[in-house]
């Protein structure tokens, strides 16, 4: 029986003459085991990677689902709408259109004050008046040599229901003439039976800011008063001035 001969210690090989076999690269079947074990790790990864991503892929090419839709089996109920519909609106010409309502605007400051109102004063019967001014109380009107002026001596005057508007007055003199304006001037004439002179005899009164006293309008020129102007009497138009209005204004006395 043959005996094995010892074999010496690989760290000293040149004691017993033995030299390790060099004709085989050593750890080959180690290699190969790892090279395979590595490539059947890289063939999985491939093959999970492959897998997961393929639904996001699926994913990525179909619709997108709806934020609200709910899990298969569910029943889901509408969520009422937050904002309120708006009715339709009816045509301008229907009956239930609404009506359309203007704001009203105000009325701009006027640059004058308005002209009086209707005095509330009872149309006369013939009665006997004197006309005595407001802003000159010491003179009244008298005929003076065919013009009424502003004098000391009042003239006393028949006041009549106007010859133009009964609501109006109209004044007669003692001998029959009647105070009428021509060419805006006041002046006494006999009446000649026109219906211009039953107009141009007529005024009307209205409402004075001073207590008790009057302003006399022309029927046929509204917006114009008799007033006096250096004591004569004349139809001038209204002016909101404090001297037109005390000029304008009179008083009826007995």
């Amino acid at each position: 029986m043959p005996h094995d001969k010892p074999r010496p210690p690989q760290d000293r090989p040149w004691e017993s003459g033995w030299a390790p076999d060099t004709s085989r690269t050593p750890g080959t079947r180690r290699l190969w085991l790892a090279g395979a074990l590595a490539l059947a790790t890289i063939a999985a990864c491939v093959t999970a990677i492959a897998v997961t991503r393929r639904p996001a892929d699926d994913l990525s090419h179909s619709a997108t689902p709806s934020t609200s839709a709910s899990p298969p089996g569910l029943i889901s109920f509408a969520s009422p709408s937050a904002s309120t519909p708006t009715p339709p609106s009816a045509e301008p010409n229907s009956p239930s259109a609404p009506a359309k309502t203007s704001t009203p605007h105000p009325s701009p400051t006027p640059t004058r004050a308005e002209p009086p109102a209707a005095s509330p004063t009872p149309n006369p019967t013939i009665t006997h008046r004197s006309v005595r001014s407001v802003n000159y109380p010491d003179r009244y009107w008298q005929v003076d040599d065919g013009l009424v002026r502003l004098t000391a001596s009042p003239d006393t005057f028949k006041l009549l229901e106007g010859l133009a508007e009964p609501s109006c007055y109209s004044f007669a003199t003692a001998d029959g003439t009647y105070l009428r304006h021509r060419e805006f001037v006041l002046r006494a004439e006999p009446n000649d039976g026109s219906e211009l002179f039953a107009q141009d005899a007529t005024f009307c009164p209205r409402t004075a800011s001073h207590p008790g006293a009057i302003m006399l309008e022309s029927v046929n020129y509204p917006g114009r008063y008799l007033r006096h102007k250096n004591f004569q009497l004349r139809l001038d138009p209204y002016q909101s001035s404090e001297l037109y209005i005390a000029d304008s204004a009179f008083r009826l006395v007995s």
